[in-house]
C-alpha cells in the first residue's frame, strides 16, 4: 500500500512547499519524517521539488507519478531560469 495520498501528489503539483509542510506537521505522513534528521526540512526549504521526487521514488518507485512531477520540475526550472536571464 503506498504512503502518499492522492492529495498530497495533486497538491505538490503546484504548491510543493505547501503540501509539504501539511503533510510533514498535520497529515502524519510517515514516509516524510522516515528521513534523516534533517535532510526533510533542508530540501523542503531549499529544492522542495527535489524532495517531493526522493519521497515519490520510495514510496512508488518508477510510476507515471514520478514522471509527471519530473515533468513539472524541468519546466518551472527552465521557465524561472528564462524569465531570469531576460531581465
Amino acid at each position: 500500500m503506498e504512503q502518499l495520498p492522492l492529495w498530497f501528489l495533486l497538491v505538490s503539483l503546484g504548491l510543493p512547499r505547501i503540501s509539504l509542510l501539511i503533510g510533514y506537521f498535520f497529515a502524519d505522513i510517515a514516509i516524510i519524517t522516515s528521513l534523516h534528521l534533517w535532510t526533510a526540512p533542508a530540501l523542503g526549504v531549499l529544492v522542495p521539488r527535489a524532495l517531493i521526487l526522493i519521497l515519490i521514488f520510495q514510496d512508488r518507485g518508477m510510476s507515471p507519478w514520478l514522471l509527471l512531477h519530473a515533468i513539472v520540475m524541468v519546466a518551472v526550472y527552465a521557465a524561472s531560469s528564462r524569465r531570469a536571464s531576460a531581465d
